[in-house]
């Protein structure tokens, strides 16, 4: 009963920092990338950061209210994401340099979020 609460805390916590995200997201966009370069400007489109770090925060007391075993795995799952996002992400890198178009920082992002996502899935299918 408690994995069901402390998970349905960690959801809402977790939409309402990406929700806050986009909106200061779509912000910057609109607002950041017309203005003249300077220090404003890079406050400006660096604010999105605030509801990354809002993501975080809520990350973080999940882990804390979870219990061992399950901490344990979100752990390993995280892990395994991130070694996979890594083989990849390296992987291309010699891709690059054979001519392959370069990719953004945002790529590894959606890299890492997609592999954590298909270790957590297939665990959970070997688990059964």
């Amino acid at each position: 009963m408690h994995e069901k609460r402390a998970a349905k805390i960690y959801m809402r916590e977790l939409i309402a920092s990406i929700a806050l995200y986009t909106i200061i997201l779509i912000a910057a966009i609109r607002f950041g990338r017309p203005m003249a370069p300077g220090v404003l400007r890079t406050i400006v489109l660096l604010s999105p950061m605030i509801g990354f770090g809002a993501a975080i925060w809520a990350i973080v007391r999940h882990l804390q209210r979870a219990d061992e075993y399950i901490r344990m795995r979100l752990l390993e799952n995280v892990s395994l994401g991130a070694a996979i996002t890594a083989g990849l992400t390296f992987s291309y890198g010699f891709l690059e340099t054979a001519g392959y178009p370069k990719l953004s920082m945002f790529t590894v992002w959606c890299v890492l979020c997609l592999s954590v996502a298909a270790v957590q899935l297939i665990r959970k299918v070997l688990d059964r």
